[in-house]
């Protein structure tokens, strides 16, 4: 098998060698290929193969060299021979010259004649040259008259300077050179108003098309911003590629460019002139393009036409800046786009303040950023419609501001102000996935339970990163850092809580409809939502990457606008709270002439206190020392309005029953202010809401006159908070009644001088009253 193997081998051999052999040197490759791709070891056994072919032919040439040796020897004997021929011929040619040269003199004899002859002839051909040299004038001046009747000016006014600096010069002392010569001034002039007119021409045609030409330009412009978003490789808008516009199958410049130069032809006082007019209609025309429609901020489109018509304008400039020579120069485009820059913020500013939609305003800011980035692409100076853009930044703010003020109160106007009840797991988690609410006690409450909050916390919290995603959405593509970002999204963010927020709660807590249970929800809301600021703050983190901890970064108010709007609405807690005590008390009907008590408290003070318990049940989720402020805000309203009722001026007489049993209302005050209607107060803290009033009554009830006039003024006094004013104004309603019921009747059948004794304690405490006054 092997031997097989070998034989095979072998033959392959053979059969590669005589390939190599036979096949052209470029063609080699393949067949060389074949050794390395057979069996292993078939690149040695080849090798040895093609060194024994190498040998066989070495032999072979050795042969042949030994073959031809003997002829070559015998060719250079040969050669050796030849020598004395080449010698024998070298006489015969020098023999062959002498004989030559003496035939050759009767041949220069006979070439002077025709010396002769020629000069004659060249004489004859200067003469017909001089005469030629008319047809070609007479040709090119045809051939000029018939451009000016095809209307090709250029070609005519280089036929002119071939005629003026060529041809006419050369016969000029013709007279029919001379009347060319003085016609063709007249020619260039009707060529010189022709180019004028096509320069009126392009002007008009450029204007009208500019706006086609801005709008290819922010198109190219625009594609190039989403590409570079989609790459994310923004690079301020350089590397734009000017795009080439056409007008009827001509750039738009090409007959400016005739036109000047001809102009150009024509001289340089033409070309001031040319350049002069240029100058001052594009002039005008750019007056035209700034000038903005009236109800240009009522529409995109209105701003967008805007922007074409300049864009457009621009670019024909810059192309004829950098097109033609002197036309124009980068100093009056610079002092054009300057005029231009402040036309176009001046109207900007003012149409965009009367911007109110907030998308409108958003779609303006994309295209005030397309707009300067596809001038700046063309070399113009777009640093001022940046700036611009901070403006309209604050406009866009201010308008997303009332647009979101409209969201939370609808938001209010909507909410149930209950907490909200969850009944199964899923519909927990769809409010913790829109509110970060957290609480290991509800948590571990069974299904259906209720979460503190109303039904608004988790929408204003939405909302609120809504109008951060709105806010974000501006600051994009102004070429700022992301920490600027940030700062404006939080403090854009701050006037959201602080102004906009805080304005509807402010606005809400003060609505008629906005009940006592309503304002704890309310309060219980706020509590909620100043606890979420710090994930606000962290949703933004997240969106600019940019740490909280940074030394510029502003902090969110939420802390600050939250308790101002629970400070309003525990305000307005305590107000309605006295209002419905002042409800109450509206209702009280008492005899002051009752000869004596109804021996228990009035219906219209038990309505009252049963409406405080149960009123002061729902406290119980507020924070507690709201509550408590709220208990005695409402004790101390209530001792006030029934101190004023015993005192009220148009109430001239009070008898010793009705005394009595405005005292059984106030013992019925007093047992409510210490069963403890609200937890977290001190002993009877409650309770001296009332002291004025008990102090009062128990100095009639008891008629402890002495002990009150003994003890006046000093610290120890049992009637300390009794003034003497108070006291005297009440006594004398009792004095005036006692003269006509005989209330103090028992006192004058035991002691008429008890009547006297009334007098007299009358008569002190109006001196008393009078000192105070004095001393006041």
């Amino acid at each position: 098998m092997a031997d097989n193997e070998s034989v095979e081998c072998i033959t392959e051999h053979e059969r590669i060698l005589q390939e190599i052999e036979s096949t052209d040197t470029a063609c080699v490759g393949p067949t060389l290929r074949s050794v390395y791709d057979d069996q292993p070891n078939a690149h040695k056994r080849f090798m040895e193969k093609l060194e024994v072919r190498i040998r066989n032919h070495d032999r072979e040439i050795e042969k042949m060299c030994n073959f031809h040796h003997q002829g070559f020897v015998d060719a250079i004997t040969e050669l050796l021979k030849v020598r004395a021929d080449a010698e024998k011929l070298m006489g015969q040619v020098t023999d062959t010259n002498r004989r030559l040269q003496d035939a050759g003199r009767e041949v220069t004899a006979q070439t002077e004649e025709v010396i002769r002859c020629r000069i004659q002839q060249r004489n004859m051909t200067t003469t017909v040259e001089r005469l030629q040299l008319c047809i070609p004038v007479l040709e090119m001046y045809s051939k000029l008259k018939e451009q000016l009747e095809s209307k090709r000016y250029y070609a005519a006014l280089k036929t002119m300077e071939q005629l003026e600096k060529v041809y006419i010069p050369r016969v000029s002392r013709y007279r029919f050179c001379q009347i060319m010569a003085e016609n063709l001034p007249k020619l260039r002039e009707d060529i010189k108003d022709i180019s004028m007119s096509d320069l009126k021409d392009f002007l008009e045609s450029i204007r009208k098309h500019s706006d086609k030409i801005g709008e290819t330009a922010m198109k190219q412009a625009q594609q190039h911003r989403t590409f570079n978003s989609v790459v994310q490789k923004h690079d301020s808008g350089m590397g734009y590629t000017k795009p080439v516009y056409s007008l009827n199958g001509r750039t738009p410049t090409q007959p400016l460019f005739h036109s000047l130069y001809f102009f150009i032809l024509f001289g340089p006082g033409d070309r001031e002139t040319f350049e002069n007019y240029y100058r001052k209609q594009r002039k005008k025309q750019a007056r035209l393009v700034l000038q903005p429609q009236s109800n240009m901020q009522e529409t995109v489109e209105g701003y967008r036409r805007y922007f074409n018509q300049i864009v457009g304008f621009f670019l024909v400039e810059d192309h004829v800046l950098h097109s033609t020579q002197g036309l124009l120069t980068r100093a009056f485009t610079d002092e054009l786009w300057n005029m231009a820059l402040s036309k176009i913020t001046a109207v900007l500013r003012t149409h965009s303040s009367y911007c109110s939609d907030p998308d409108l305003v958003l779609q303006l800011k994309n295209l005030i950023v397309i707009f300067a980035d596809t001038l700046q692409g063309y070399g113009y100076p777009v640093n001022r419609l940046f700036d611009l853009l901070f403006e309209i930044r604050d406009q866009y703010n201010e308008t997303l501001l009332k647009k979101w003020a409209l969201v939370f109160r609808e938001i209010f106007e909507l909410d149930n102000y209950s907490p909200i009840p969850v009944e199964t797991e899923e519909e927990y988690k769809s409010v913790v996935s829109r509110f970060p609410f957290h609480d290991a006690e509800i948590e571990k409450q069974d299904f259906p339970k209720k979460l503190p909050m109303s039904q608004s916390v988790p929408q204003i919290y939405v909302q609120v990163k809504e109008f951060i995603y709105a806010s974000l959405k501006f600051s994009e593509s102004l070429h700022r850092s992301w920490t600027e970002i940030d700062d404006m999204l939080r403090k854009s963010t701050n006037l959201l809580l602080t102004r906009t927020l805080s304005g509807c709660l402010q606005h809400l807590t003060k609505k008629p409809h906005i009940g006592l249970t309503e304002l704890v929800q309310i309060i219980i809301n706020t509590t909620h939502l100043e606890q979420a600021c710090k994930y606000l703050e962290d949703f933004i983190t997240n969106i600019t990457n940019v740490s909280p901890e940074t030394v510029h970064t502003t902090r969110l108010y939420g802390l600050s606008t939250f308790k101002d709007a629970r400070h309003a609405a525990e305000g307005e807690i305590y107000t309605k709270l006295n209002q419905k005590i002042d409800e109450f008390i509206q209702l009280a009907d008492y005899d002051w002439g009752m000869p004596e008590s109804d021996g228990q408290a009035s219906g219209y003070l038990m309505d009252l206190i049963n409406f405080l318990r149960s009123t002061f049940q729902v406290f119980t989720h507020l924070p507690g020392k709201v509550a408590q402020t709220a208990c005695m805000s409402a004790c101390k309203h209530l001792s006030t309005s029934l101190m004023q009722m015993v005192l009220d001026s148009e109430l001239k007489q009070i008898s010793m029953g009705a005394v009595q049993q405005f005292n059984l209302d106030v013992i019925q005050c007093e047992l409510f202010a210490s069963s403890e209607p609200v937890p977290g107060f001190q002993g009877d803290t409650l309770q001296l809401a009332f002291i004025d009033l008990r102090q009062l009554l128990d100095l009639f009830m008891v008629w402890d006159w002495s002990t009150y006039l003994a003890d006046y003024g000093q610290p120890t006094s049992k009637y300390l908070r009794v003034n003497p004013s108070t006291a005297l104004a009440l006594l004398e309603k009792m004095k005036d009644t006692s003269k006509k019921n005989n209330i103090f009747s028992q006192f004058r059948k035991n002691d008429r001088d008890k009547q006297k004794l009334i007098e007299t304690v009358v008569k002190q405490l109006r001196s008393l009253v009078n000192g105070m006054s004095q001393h006041s």
